[in-house]
């Protein structure tokens, strides 16, 4: 049996590297080709597409009567999509930040986190409310791909340039690649996370703590996939892009689409409510202010979500275990950490600021 795992687990490696590669590269190709930004394709093809998993376990879970497994996926994948697919990618290399990231796509998925709160707070979100959620999914998308399909025209036309345009082939070819891509990054991911749930059962986690780590985690390996081969091959609108379509997707459609067709809608916890997702909205409020320091998450900044994110797994791990040091930890992180990171974070965008004055002056 542990043979076995270890092979699937290898195996499940390879073919999210392998599907990775193929939905990227398809994808790049296809934003030529439909006259679209390759960020817009990263924001809704991509973004969409890696979030599929998370769709699949939270439906299943609300469907299942499983609440705190429905929310805790899309919560937890929210949090992990932030503080480690975005770290690694911007260890690996800095990512450029588009001003439409900032202007639009970061302050609605900061905005979606909030309406997660709103809705909550009466301790279930609705399957009204879960059609309202899923209609503006579809707005979203609507809304993105229109703004760029007129922005590639005006600058194709401001350049002199004739839109390049794919044939029939071209299209369908790239839309293989990216369906093939989906279909191998799901398929590893799930042969990666069935072992892990079933260690954390046999360890006593709780269905809200396994949700929003090992099942986050999973259903979030084909972003992980998605984003690191994009920052290695330079696409690095698709894999900001990519993280930050997720967000916005895993909470108007999945998360939408989960309380509309579960009978109850979908039940918040209290402890959701007192810790979850304020930590899901304080990590997307966190990008607003390190994408704009330089229009880049550089790689100091990258480490800097590694290390939150190192800090939120380790605080689940002991809360779910009761441990003694819980609350020593608690204060550390409270009272030290977050005063340090505010401070780190409010001295980058005014060196940012400062610095940017001062070449516009040169």
């Amino acid at each position: 049996m542990d043979a076995l795992t270890f092979v699937l687990f290898i195996l499940g490696l390879g073919l999210l590297v392998g599907g990775a590669e193929l939905l990227v590269r398809g994808a790049s190709r296809l934003a030529l080709g439909v006259g679209v930004s390759p960020l817009v394709i990263g924001l809704t093809v991509v973004a969409y597409g890696t979030s599929f998993p998370e769709f699949s376990v939270s439906l299943l879970s609300a469907l299942d009567d499983k609440p705190d497994l429905a929310l805790g996926n899309v919560v937890g994948s929210n949090i992990f999509n932030i503080l480690l697919i975005l770290g690694i990618s911007a260890c690996i290399t800095p990512l450029t930040i588009s001003y439409q990231i900032i202007r639009l796509d970061a302050p609605i998925m900061i905005g979606t986190a909030l309406v997660v709160l709103l809705m909550g707070w009466s301790g279930i979100i609705s399957p009204l409310e879960g059609l309202v959620l899923v209609s503006g999914a579809f707005l979203y998308t609507w809304f993105v791909i229109r703004q760029s399909r007129r922005e590639v025209k005006a600058q194709a036309a401001e350049n002199e340039t004739p839109p390049v345009q794919l044939g029939f082939k071209s299209v369908l070819l790239n839309l293989l690649l990216i369906v093939l891509g989906l279909g191998l990054l799901v398929l590893g991911s799930r042969w990666l996370i069935d072992g892990a749930v079933i260690i954390a059962r046999l360890a006593g986690l709780s269905e809200l703590v396994i949700g929003l780590t090992i099942v986050a985690g999973g259903t979030s390996l084909p972003e992980v996939a998605a984003s690191v081969v994009a920052a290695l091959r330079g696409e690095r609108d698709i894999a900001v892009g990519n993280v930050v379509g997720s967000n916005i997707f895993n909470i108007l459609f999945v998360l939408g689409a989960s309380s509309a067709v579960s009978g109850g809608g979908v039940a918040v916890s209290l402890e959701a409510l007192q810790f979850d997702i304020p930590v899901m909205i304080a990590v997307s409020v966190l990008c607003l202010p390190l994408f704009y320091t330089g229009f880049e998450l550089s790689r100091w900044e990258g480490g800097l979500f590694l290390l939150y994110y190192i800090l939120y797994t380790v605080f689940l791990v002991l809360k779910s275990s009761a441990s003694e040091s819980l609350e020593m930890y608690r204060m550390i992180v409270i009272y030290i950490v977050i005063p340090l990171s505010l401070l780190t974070v409010v001295g980058s965008v005014i060196y940012s600021r400062w610095h940017h004055k001062k070449e516009s002056a040169s």
